[in-house]
C-alpha cells in the first residue's frame, strides 16, 4: 500500500503501518497537509510566485527547471500522505508540456490548482481546468474563437480527460459522443483568453485563471468573442441544448457564457461513463493496468458509483479502492492475478522512491538543491530514464499511463533499461549523467550499521532477508536468494559464513578491513537495484 499510495516508504513508515488496522492506514494517509511555499529564484533567494517578486530573476528557462526540483522536492518530503502522488496522477492525467507553455508561472499554478482539489471533487476541478492558463495555450482554447473555432480541446476533453470516446460506431460516431458533439462543445467554449499578468482570479482558489474576453456595448459588457447561438447536441446527451440565457446588444453577457461552460460540465459529469472512465483510470495508477471483465463488474462499477454518489470526490474514490480486499489481493485464491508486483516502477518510484527509502540526505541550500541535485543531476537522469519531466510526447500525457497495450510497460526499453542500472552507481558515487559531482551521495554500509535497519548485519541470511522484505513486492525464492549471497555479495568465491567471518573482523578492526566490506556491500547494492524484482512494486 505504502510503495502504491506514497513515493516510496522508509523503513520506519513499513513498521508503524504495519501496527495499523486499513482504516487507521488510511485516515493517516487523507490527513490533510498544508499546502508548501512557493519555490525560490537561487538567484534572487526570494519566490517569483504568490506575490510575483521584484527585481531580476533568472530566465524563464531556469525558473521552470527550478519549478519542477521544488515540486519533486514536494514528493520526496511527502511522507505517508497521499496528496502528492493524487498530484501527480492529476498531471499525468491532465497533462502540459513545459516546451508548448514555457512560462513557470502558469505551471505552478496549475500544479497548486491539482494540490487544492487532490482530496476533492475531480468534477470541481474540471470545470477549473478547462479555463487554466496553461490549459488553454497547452491544447490551444486560447484560439477558439466564435469566428475561427479551435476543436482541439473539446476532442481531448471528451477523448481523452472525461467521459472517454468508446467503441466506434460508425465514421464520426462513438459509442460515448459524436464528431457532431466535438463542434458543439467547442461553441460553448469559444471566447477565452489567457491572463498572462495573473490578474484574474478564480474565487473559490484564489488562483489566477484565464478569463473570457469582453468588451463594453454602451456600458454593458458583453462576451463579444463568445458563440451566442445554440449548441444542439446529439442523443448521446440526451439531446441536450446549451444556449446563453441572457443576450444584450445580440451577444451573450459574460455570466451567461459562463454559465454555458458550466451546464456542459454538467452534461458530461451526468453521464455514467465519465465516473467509470476515471475510475479505470485511476485503477491502472494505483492497482493494475488490465481491467477483466470481472473487475469491471466487480471492481469498477461500485467504485464508480460511490464516486459519482460523492459529487466526484477524489478522496472517496481512492480511499475505497486502498481499503478494498482486491486492492490487498484477498478477494481470491489464485496466484496469477496477483496485484503485488504487478507494476512497473516510474523512473520516479526508482529515484526518488530510492532516496526516500535509504533515507539518503539532500542538501539543504536551495542553490545546490534545484541547480546541482536537480537542475544538472535528477532531472536528466530522469529523462535518460524514461520520464522528461513535464515534456510528455503526446497530450494524453506519459504512454505508460495509457497507451494499450503495454500502458506501464513502456516504462522498459533497452536505452532507458541501461540508465536504470546506472541510478545504482551514480548515487553511490555521488555523480550525474556527465559523471559531475551531484552533491548528493549515498553511504549503503553506513545505513546498514548504524541505522537500525538490519537486525543482523553479520548473518548473510539476514542481511538479504531483510533487504528483499523492504525492496521487493514478494518474497525471494530460494534460489534467488542464494544468488544474491552467494554471486553478488560473496562474488561466487565462498560459501555465506564467509560473509560473517569478513564482518566480525571489520566490527574488530574497522581501519584494514572497511575498504573490503564496502565494495561487498557496493556490490550488493547494485544487484538488487538492478534486479529485476527492484523494477516491480
Amino acid at each position: 500500500m505504502l510503495r502504491r499510495a506514497t513515493f516510496g516508504p522508509t523503513p520506519g513508515d513499513i513498521a508503524n503501518f504495519a501496527t495499523m488496522t486499513v482504516s487507521e492506514a488510511m485516515d493517516i494517509l487523507f490527513q490533510e497537509v498544508p499546502d508548501p511555499q512557493p519555490p525560490v529564484d537561487p538567484v534572487t533567494g526570494t519566490t517569483w510566485l504568490n506575490p510575483a517578486a521584484t527585481g531580476s530573476n533568472s530566465p524563464q528557462e531556469d525558473l521552470i527547471d527550478f519549478f519542477m526540483a521544488w515540486h519533486l522536492e514536494q514528493m520526496r518530503n511527502s511522507g505517508t500522505s497521499v496528496k502528492e502522488r493524487l498530484v501527480w496522477f492529476l498531471h499525468t492525467h491532465l497533462p502540459v508540456r513545459r516546451s508548448v507553455v514555457p512560462q513557470s508561472e502558469y505551471l505552478y499554478y496549475q500544479n497548486a490548482l491539482f494540490r487544492f482539489y487532490a482530496m476533492g471533487s475531480f468534477k470541481t476541478l474540471f470545470r477549473k481546468i478547462v479555463v487554466d492558463n496553461a490549459m488553454m495555450i497547452f491544447i490551444d482554447n486560447a484560439t477558439n474563437d466564435v469566428i475561427s473555432p479551435n476543436e482541439n480541446f473539446a476532442r481531448e476533453m471528451f477523448e481523452l480527460y472525461s467521459i472517454g470516446r468508446g467503441a466506434q460506431i460508425a465514421p464520426g460516431n462513438y459509442s460515448h459522443y459524436t464528431e457532431d458533439d466535438i463542434k458543439a462543445a467547442t461553441r460553448v467554449l469559444t471566447g477565452w483568453e489567457v491572463t498572462d499578468q495573473f490578474d484574474h482570479f478564480d474565487q473559490e482558489t484564489g488562483l489566477p485563471t484565464a478569463r473570457l474576453k469582453t468588451t463594453l456595448s454602451g456600458a454593458t459588457e458583453i462576451a463579444n468573442r463568445h458563440d451566442k447561438d445554440p449548441k444542439h447536441f446529439s442523443p448521446l446527451f440526451q439531446n441536450r441544448i446549451i444556449q446563453p440565457s441572457e443576450l444584450y446588444d445580440g451577444y451573450a453577457t459574460p455570466e451567461a457564457a459562463e454559465a454555458e461552460l458550466d451546464e456542459l460540465i454538467e452534461m458530461i459529469f451526468d453521464q455514467d461513463e465519465t465516473s467509470r472512465f476515471i475510475t479505470r483510470k485511476i485503477y491502472r495508477f494505483f492497482v493494475y493496468y488490465e481491467i477483466t471483465p470481472e473487475v469491471e463488474s466487480q471492481v469498477i462499477q461500485p467504485l464508480a458509483t460511490d464516486f459519482r454518489n460523492s459529487d466526484f470526490n477524489l478522496e472517496v474514490l481512492v480511499r475505497n479502492l486502498l481499503s478494498s480486499k482486491h486492492f490487498f489481493d484477498t478477494d481470491n485464491i489464485p496466484v496469477d492475478d496477483n496485484n503485488q508486483g504487478a507494476l512497473i516502477k516510474s523512473p520516479l518510484e526508482i529515484i526518488i522512491g530510492l532516496c526516500r527509502m535509504f533515507e539518503v540526505q539532500f542538501p539543504a541550500a536551495v542553490s545546490t538543491l534545484y541547480q546541482t541535485v536537480y537542475q544538472e543531476g535528477l532531472l536528466p537522469i530522469m529523462e535518460n530514464q524514461g520520464l522528461p519531466f513535464f515534456e510528455p510526447y503526446d497530450v494524453a500525457g506519459f504512454e505508460a499511463y495509457f497507451q494499450f497495450p503495454n500502458f506501464n510497460r513502456n516504462w522498459i526499453t533497452p536505452y532507458s533499461l541501461a540508465y536504470r542500472y546506472q541510478f545504482s552507481v551514480q548515487i553511490t558515487q555521488g555523480i550525474n549523467a556527465n559523471n559531475d559531482a551531484l552533491n548528493l551521495q549515498f553511504n549503503f554500509l553506513d545505513w546498514i550499521e548504524n541505522g537500525g535497519n538490519i537486525s543482523d548485519p553479520s548473518i548473510a541470511e539476514t542481511l538479504i532477508d531483510e533487504l528483499s522484505e523492504l525492496l521487493f513486492p514478494f518474497p525471494l525464492s530460494a534460489e534467488r536468494r542464494d544468488y544474491f549471497i552467494l554471486t553478488i555479495l560473496l562474488d561466487g568465491l565462498y560459501p555465506a559464513s564467509y560473509w560473517t567471518t569478513r564482518w566480525n573482523a571489520y566490527k574488530s578492526s574497522p581501519g584494514p578491513n572497511k575498504a573490503e566490506i564496502e565494495g561487498m556491500l557496493e556490490n550488493l547494492f547494485h544487484g538488487l537495484i538492478q534486479s529485476p524484482e527492484y523494477q516491480l512494486f
